[in-house]
């Protein structure tokens, strides 16, 4: 049986990347999906992607920097859905000009903050309140192994991601009363188009970074699949937990 048959799983960030990897294997796995995605193309994209292949799939404009976006956003996917099952707070990412804290902007240090941290907050005060009214879910967070671990030129995404890790963990206690599982995956670097871009413009801190990957980088794919398993029922008894994906570099 599909791991989410019938499930509606709502994605940030669902239109590139991992969300999109986790998108197309949500809605191979039985569940229709709302793709919560900031490009119109590449959600729409996505969208005509996983209708073609026989799946079930809604692109929602969605700014997560944005509460009133956010909060127009899950009430379109319960109009159009009836409920959220699985909430992903995929949306976010780290950029090139991030840099050691003493020479990074100041203004890339807020970005990262309201994309990454406060992107998966505010996503998460509108979706869980769905889930608590129709029973139970489950929620995806997406943190990061410099959250684990200290690395260079990362001092604005480490702390984004290192409170994405705190608040996955509160978030679990919270919300067990309401049969919310809460967990968070935590890649490496991992090959997105975004990646792609950075390996082109910060090689060195790109090769330093995956020398530390004993397997090798971390594909969209993988992660996705993590996320479906933290989010299905076969991690039923798993909660509150920030789980690497990340080559064995947490502890290289």
């Amino acid at each position: 049986m599909a791991k989410l048959a019938g499930k509606i799983a709502y994605i940030t960030g669902g239109g590139a990347g991992i969300g999109r990897a986790a998108a197309t294997l949500f809605a191979k796995e039985g569940a229709t999906v709302v793709i919560a995605e900031f490009n119109e193309a590449n959600g729409l994209a996505a969208q005509e992607a996983i209708r073609a292949s026989g799946g079930q799939a809604h692109f929602v404009k969605t700014d997560v920097t944005s509460e009133e976006s956010v909060k127009a956003s899950v009430a379109e996917a319960i109009r159009l859905c009836g409920r959220i099952d699985v909430l992903y707070n995929n949306a976010g990412g780290s950029s090139a000009i991030d840099a050691p804290v003493t020479t990074c902007p100041t203004d890339e240090f807020w970005r990262a903050i309201k994309v990454d941290l406060f992107g998966t907050w505010i996503t998460s005060k509108y979706g869980i309140a769905e889930m608590v009214k129709t029973g139970g879910g489950t929620v995806v967070n997406s943190s990061s192994v410099f959250a684990l671990v200290g690395t260079k030129n990362k001092d604005a995404y480490t702390p984004a991601k290192g409170a994405v890790a705190a608040l996955t963990r509160s978030m679990a206690v919270e919300y067990a009363e309401h049969k919310i599982r809460v967990n968070a995956v935590a890649p490496a670097v991992t090959v997105t188009e975004r990646v792609r871009g950075l390996m082109e413009s910060q090689p060195e801190v790109i090769k330093m970074t995956a020398s530390r990957q004993m397997t090798g980088l971390v594909m969209p794919e993988d992660v996705a699949a993590l996320a479906l398993y933290l989010a299905c029922d076969d991690s039923r008894n798993i909660t509150g937990q920030v789980v690497a994906i990340d080559g064995g570099m947490s502890i290289n």
